[in-house]
């Protein structure tokens, strides 16, 4: 019987613990992947905690894979063995709900989500159903690719669904595992580009990632430095503070849109006064579906946009949760098998 190692969360809360388990069979329509990096992301709470209803446990998180296909369950085409993928947030859509018969898939009622609804990457392979799977460009590093999966193709995607055109002014609230990735696409995008962080510190990396302004929140109004430089027609705010995001909404020019994408749990406070006057807009977004990976990924290929990371052994994957937990990773947590 061959064996591999998974890092496992075997109750809500608990602490991770490595096991033995025999290395699954892929299903009809599923493919099994030998996984290569697994990028540790925050949404793994949900996981860790049980703030996700339903999920069975134990259960294995990790939903940043790259890997190579092992084996293909029967009626696998298209995909071959030995190929290189990568599997992000979308994890698989049921194919008959109103959203998936409209061919939005992204907000399939009963979207799948690896390390949720079946598990995930902390392992050393992983089974996949089919229609999760995006191909990894062959100059791209495993390692490279993993956080590209969530964190690049949610500031990616949203960017480029925004309305923003090159030369407007796009602001990146948030220097962390979403914003230095955010401030990279926007600038080869072509727009102009604001960074807004906390503090004097991020400003020369900011500045390096690729941003025209550093804006300093804790040393002046933000929203109004904005407007200085005549508002902005994009405001990604990738900060998970609902207080911070409500300070920078009058920074939005004319039919500006601010798009969120940093999770939060509290009301983000909005007169609607602010959005009527200036014809604004508030949008959340949620990552995309395999081929938006693939666009990611080819457009970081071609770009040069790269996470900075930090890597752990599967065995450390207790260590690796709680580096990204602490918030002072620089910027994302990646299993390198």
């Amino acid at each position: 019987m061959a064996t591999m190692k998974v890092a496992e969360v075997p109750s809500p809360g608990a602490d991770f613990r490595i096991v033995e388990r025999e290395i699954p069979k892929p299903d009809s329509g599923h493919v099994l992947i030998k996984v290569q990096a697994c990028g540790v992301c925050h949404s793994d709470v949900l996981t860790k905690d049980g703030s996700w209803p339903g999920i069975q446990y134990p259960r294995v998180p990790g939903h940043e894979i790259a890997g190579i296909i092992e084996e293909l369950g029967a009626g696998v085409s298209v995909w071959t063995k030995g190929q290189r993928v990568g599997v992000g947030w979308h994890g698989g859509q049921d194919g008959t709900c109103l959203s998936c018969r409209r061919g939005d898939f992204t907000n399939c009622k009963n979207l799948k989500v690896p390390g949720i609804s079946y598990d995930g990457g902390y392992a050393q392979y992983v089974v996949v159903p089919v229609e999760a799977l995006a191909a990894i460009p062959e100059s791209l590093s495993d390692v490279d690719a993993a956080p590209l999966l969530c964190a690049g193709l949610t500031t990616f995607n949203s960017l480029r669904h925004s309305g923003a055109l090159p030369g407007d002014l796009v602001a990146v609230q948030g220097i962390g595992g979403l914003g230095h990735l955010g401030i990279q696409f926007a600038n080869k995008f072509g727009y102009k580009v604001a960074a807004i962080g906390r503090g004097p510190e991020n400003a020369a990396l900011a500045k390096k990632l690729g941003a025209h302004v550093y804006i300093d929140s804790k040393a002046t109004k933000a929203a109004e430095e904005l407007q200085k430089l005549g508002g902005a027609r994009v405001i990604l705010a990738t900060a998970p503070s609902s207080k911070a995001m409500s300070e920078l909404i009058d920074g939005l020019g004319t039919n500006g849109k601010f798009v969120v994408v940093g999770v939060a749990f509290d009301p983000i406070e909005v007169a609607p006064v602010q959005l009527i006057t200036g014809v604004r807009g508030i949008q959340g977004w949620m990552a995309g579906i395999p081929t938006d990976s693939e666009d990611t990924l080819r457009c970081a290929e071609l770009t040069g946009v790269r996470a900075m990371i930090e890597t752990y052994p599967l065995e450390k994957a207790a260590e690796a949760y709680a580096r990204m937990l602490s918030g002072k990773a620089q910027f994302r947590v990646v299993l390198a098998m």
